[in-house]
């Protein structure tokens, strides 16, 4: 072992400055691949401590042994959603709720440091008059997100809070009547349920690809490799040695990388803080993973390198002097084709029911997107090849003669450098159809409260006499159950056991004087039905709209991270290749060939497979969402042309930054080999 370990080090450091500019092309992609993955894994421990954070506040099923009786409302200042905690006490084991030192005491209010600060900036008229005198601050473990609006009010049993009927409205994210319990709820809510469901999906549009590019940064510089193992199996290295050469070099170069990836990471955590996600932004705990995952990471990248370097060392290992001879391998089967095709034919078959199975049914659609991404893979060089065949039959140049050639001489090669855009074209794709817009239609102006019809003019007499200088219009409508906004209007306060009586009213306040005036009215109207918090017809679909909001949020940070390996793919990737052809190059050069028709060559062998495999990727991604989409309209569009113009525009970037290596490579007119 010690004697392959030197040899391994002497290979690495005496193999010239092209030899060490092959390795730092390695490095630099295990950094990049291992910075991405660990922010796609960091992703799904964020939101589980979210749902962690929200669960505590709704009130599971009501327990034989209470100890403690909940309550769950939504209120609103500047359109901004309040979470309001009620809690009240049935003797003295109530446990304190996460991030309070104790239970709160009658009459006491605790609220987050973002309330507090808001409370201190407005006048008590438009927020703080809602509710008790502040008691306390809560701790990090009671909030979801640093800028999140809570409060947890205390109460006593007999209440009214703690005794009325809460509206149910299903457009209101948070809102539950008063139960009584024994000990908080623990498992995700319905919105953070969906959050951890659509970043899991996100993790398999990023982590799938990434481990492709994880594979493919250990075949980089794979032709100077190969020769230069097949003549060291040529004077006598047994197959063991080879492998563990192979091995060596490549987890030595992969496990700097993947240091040098962890780095980054952590140097961009402080800018991953400010993507808003469902209300705000990210604790910087919660976008560390923790040492062990961090470890984990560390020793899982290596060996991924490591493995995909051992893998296509057969023909070194039987056919060494083929190899060195550059003898083409064998034509792939088309048997890799077939297999995406048969994904696509499945998929299609079961589609249609994935929507009503639930959690099995994201668990189906998982495995097929990691089945998708990995078919594509293994098709794509196939398809090359087959470009590169009718490329060479169409030809009517040597730059495109040149260029067919290549492809189908090495369509592997040529895969790695536009598999990342290729991919990426799936994501595109898949995300394209997720969208859908806001309608910002309904009065955000009215203030409305749903009473028993018999309280309704007193209630509104109320709340006239309460209003004072604010300038609003109280009426009184009789509001039937069969209608159809009385399911949004919910029960009356006071209905037992969530029936609905015959007959309900609705008091709405028409406020004049934009959102200040509609704040200080929901302050007034904070206390004249119990158990209820006044609503206008645009908070119905507030949740729906931040929902649709944050799709788009995270559908473009996923292109952004598809992206960051497509580009970095096929700059690091490209400029291996020109590595790897480097004595051709130079050997073409020597015999007359214009630089301008290498690079050329050079360009096309690119583009042309890329155009074909990013458009047949991007109509498959499409086909895989159908089944979920929400919508194609002007989003859609703009995703659909970004990745278009993004795309070809970094495979030309990196493209361009090989020219100067390519020029590099032909000016010594007797290359010297490896």
């Amino acid at each position: 072992m010690r004697t392959t370990l030197d040899l391994t080090w002497r290979l690495l450091r005496g193999g010239g400055r092209r030899n060490l500019l092959g390795s730092l092309l390695t490095l630099a992609a295990v950094a990049v691949c291992t910075g991405l993955l660990l922010f796609a894994v960091t992703a799904n421990l964020a939101f589980a401590q979210r749902a962690h954070a929200d669960s505590w506040r709704h009130p599971g099923k009501a327990d034989a042994h209470p100890v403690m009786i909940e309550a769950l409302a939504t209120d609103r200042v500047r359109d901004e959603p309040i979470t309001v905690v009620d809690l009240a006490a049935l003797g003295p084991d109530a446990p304190a709720p996460p991030g309070m030192p104790r239970f709160p005491r009658p009459g006491e209010a605790w609220t987050s440091p973002a309330l507090a600060r808001l409370m201190k900036d407005l006048p008590a008229d438009r927020l703080a008059g809602r509710f008790p005198a502040r008691a306390g601050t809560l701790g990090r473990d009671a909030l979801i997100h640093p800028g999140e609006l809570v409060a947890v009010v205390g109460h006593a049993p007999g209440d009214p809070a703690m005794t009325a009927a809460r509206n149910d409205l299903s457009g209101v994210e948070n809102t539950a009547a008063p139960t009584r319990i024994a000990a908080y709820a623990t498992g995700a809510a319905t919105f953070s349920g969906v959050y951890q469901a659509l970043v899991a999906i996100a993790s398999v549009l990023m982590v799938v690809p990434l481990l492709v590019f994880g594979g493919a940064a250990a075949r980089l510089t794979v032709a100077r490799r190969d020769r230069r193992l097949a003549a060291l199996r040529l004077v006598g290295a047994t197959p063991g040695q080879v492998v563990a050469i192979t091995t060596a070099e490549a987890v030595i170069t992969a496990a700097a990388g993947a240091v040098a990836g962890t780095v980054l990471y952590a140097a961009a955590i402080p800018a991953l803080m400010h993507i808003t996600i469902a209300g705000g932004g990210w604790y910087a705990s919660d976008l560390w993973p923790g040492l062990p995952i961090v470890a984990g990471v560390l020793a899982a990248v290596p060996v991924l390198v490591g493995a995909s370097a051992v893998v296509g060392l057969r023909r070194i290992v039987v056919s060494p002097l083929g190899v060195a001879r550059r003898e083409t391998p064998p034509a792939m089967r088309a048997v890799r084709p077939l297999v995406l095709v048969a994904v696509v034919i499945a998929f299609g078959a079961v589609s249609g029911g994935l929507t009503g199975l639930g959690r099995l049914g994201l668990v189906i659609m998982l495995v097929f997107l990691m089945l998708a991404f990995l078919a594509i893979n293994l098709a794509g060089p196939w398809v090359v090849a087959l470009i590169g065949r009718i490329t060479v039959g169409l030809a009517r140049g040597p730059a495109r003669l040149l260029a067919g050639r290549r492809l189908m001489d090495d369509p592997r090669s040529a895969w790695r450098t536009v598999a990342g855009v290729a991919l990426t074209g799936f994501v595109a794709g898949f995300l394209a159809l997720l969208g859908g817009a806001s309608t910002g239609t309904k009065a955000s102006d009215e203030l409305q409260l749903t009473v028993p019809p018999a309280r309704a003019s007193a209630v509104a007499e109320q709340i006239r006499g309460r209003l004072g200088g604010i300038d609003a219009g109280v009426t009184v409508k009789p509001l039937s159950t069969g209608d159809p906004a009385a399911g949004a209007a919910g029960p009356p306060a006071g209905a037992a056991g969530g029936d609905r009586p015959a007959e309900a009213a609705v008091v709405t306040v028409a406020v004049r004087g934009g959102s200040a005036a509609v704040d200080r009215a929901r302050t007034v109207l904070a206390a004249a039905v119990p158990g209820q918090v006044a609503t206008t017809p645009a908070d119905e679909d507030r949740g729906r709209d931040r929902l649709l909001s944050d799709l788009r949020t995270g559908a473009l940070t996923v292109l952004v991270v598809s992206f960051l390996i497509a580009i970095t793919s096929a700059g690091i990737t490209g400029a291996s290749a020109v590595l790897d052809r480097r004595q051709a190059y130079a050997m073409l050069r020597l015999a007359g060939t214009p630089l301008k028709v290498l690079d050329r060559a050079r360009r096309q062998e690119t583009l042309i497979p890329l155009v074909v495999m990013g458009g047949g990727s991007l109509a498959t991604g499409l086909f895989f969402a159908a089944p979920f989409a929400i919508g194609f309209g002007a989003s859609g569009a703009v995703t659909l042309a970004a990745f278009v113009a993004v795309g070809f525009g970094g495979i030309a970037g990196a493209s361009a930054l090989s020219r100067p290596l390519l020029r590099s490579v032909t000016t010594d007119p007797a290359p010297t080999p490896d």
